[in-house]
């Protein structure tokens, strides 16, 4: 069950209107500006019908203030008002409101428009609950592909023959996966203690050469 805030500093405005929206909604009332931007701030309703003229502050400027609260940010504002003349209908939408009802009113009308804004604001916020899911999955995704990539660049290689697993889980030897998985080339050479191990008259020839100059 939806909650309606009517803001109306009429007490007569307020019993007609809360007769009948009270059979399908949960209804608070405000008999003034200051009043409803307190009960608001305190329990945000799902909708405001709200009345334009009023002592003190009038509805346009109670809805100015509405819009600056975050917390009322997306709540609809239905005017009810006798002011019909095309600039105030205009001041009304400029204000921050989504409606604008003449009156006297239908009782039918209201509940229409009611019914109307009340679908509107519930379907934005299921929208609002996707996009943001939507931002949290790809972020995640974005964090796994990290993670992918992270755990690319470990390679398993041997500690016996010094192959690498590839990706289809064959085993190459590290120059052929080096030079299939990157633009290098090798130049072949042998570093000192291998040329010891495995030439050891070359090993012992060089240090000769360079010894005796």
């Amino acid at each position: 069950m939806g909650r309606i805030l009517i803001v109306d500093d009429m007490p007569v405005s307020i019993k007609v209107l809360g007769e009948f929206l009270s059979q399908e909604y949960e209804v608070a009332v405000a008999t003034s500006g200051r009043q409803a931007l307190e009960s608001a701030d305190r329990n945000p309703p799902d909708l405001v019908l709200m009345d334009v003229v009023m002592p003190e502050m009038d509805g346009f400027e109670v809805c100015r203030r509405l819009r600056q609260n975050p917390k009322l940010v997306g709540v609809p504002v239905i005017f009810l008002t006798a002011l019909a003349d095309s600039d105030d209908v205009v001041r009304g939408f400029e204000a921050g409101g989504q409606d604008y009802i003449l009156k006297p009113y239908k009782k039918g009308e209201v509940l229409l428009r009611v019914k109307t804004h009340m679908e509107l604001k519930l379907a934005k916020e299921k929208l609002d609950q996707y996009a943001q899911e939507l931002e949290r999955k790809n972020k995640e995704l974005q964090q796994a592909m990290e993670e992918i990539r992270t755990l690319r660049g470990i390679l398993p290689i041997c500690s016996y023959c010094k192959k690498i697993r590839n990706d289809e889980g064959y085993w190459d030897q590290v120059e052929s996966y080096v030079t299939k998985h990157t633009h290098a080339e090798f130049t072949h050479s042998i570093c000192p203690d291998c040329l010891q191990r495995y030439y050891p008259a070359e090993w012992a020839s060089i240090q000769q050469r360079k010894g005796s100059g």
